[in-house]
């Protein structure tokens, strides 16, 4: 498939033009992006919540097998989850709040894209200092503490 097209205006030597197609094979940009990360860490959450309802059922049937799986929640791979985990809850939770002011703001569609960009940053910025956080434990873990 190719990635130019002959526009429908001829160039100034009277040739059709070839433009550049944006993005990607379905030619979305930043609201096709957006739409399908929305989809994808809605059904994260969904399966994140599915499993946390399992294992918090199992302290009423055997404390002890609740406290086994608990313990093997207790290693870094986990906790590298859990910071993919607080991502995803937290750019669904933005997006989210960005899809709500397209739908009931008027000029939501006209600012879309510029919305999509403002979630963006303020994700990186929350997300940033928060991994940091998240991690400092499971890197003293492994590495000693640096104090």
């Amino acid at each position: 498939m190719s990635t130019v097209a002959p526009s429908t205006s001829p160039s100034r030597r009277g040739s059709p033009q070839r433009t550049r197609i944006a993005g990607s094979l379905y030619r979305g940009r930043e609201g096709m992006w957006s739409w399908v990360a929305h989809r994808i860490t809605g059904v994260l959450t969904f399966f994140f919540l599915f499993a946390h309802v399992l294992d918090t059922a199992l302290v009423r049937v055997s404390p002890e097998s609740y406290d086994r799986v608990i313990d093997t929640y207790k290693n870094p791979f986990v906790n590298l989850m859990e910071i993919g985990l607080v991502g995803a809850v937290l750019f669904h939770a933005l997006n989210g709040l960005r899809i709500v002011a397209i739908d009931f703001w008027a000029r939501g569609t006209r600012y879309q894209r510029q919305m999509l960009w403002a979630i963006v940053l303020v994700w990186v910025a929350v997300m940033v200092p928060g991994a940091f956080f998240m991690f400092k434990h499971s890197f003293e873990q492994l590495f000693g503490s640096v104090s």
